[in-house]
């Protein structure tokens, strides 16, 4: 199993696909929503067991992988 404070993956959950910690819901939903021109708030209404919080780490965690891979 992997996990970090925002993301899980385990094959116990959603057959190992990356999701929020203690939810259900594939990191790749957020990213899909995102893509789809939806805001945060919309996410975060359409899915009550994550939290802003958890969605601003996930956004960090991106950021630094982002900036880690150019640099």
């Amino acid at each position: 199993m992997q996990s970090t404070k925002a993301i899980n993956k385990s094959p116990d959950v959603m057959g190992g696909t990356p999701v929020f910690n203690g939810t259900r819901v594939p990191v790749q939903t957020f990213i899909d929503y995102i893509e789809g021109g939806d805001n945060l708030d919309c996410f975060l209404e359409d899915f009550p067991t994550v939290s802003r919080h958890q969605v601003i780490e996930v956004l960090e965690l991106i950021k630094n992988k982002l900036i880690d891979a150019v640099a």
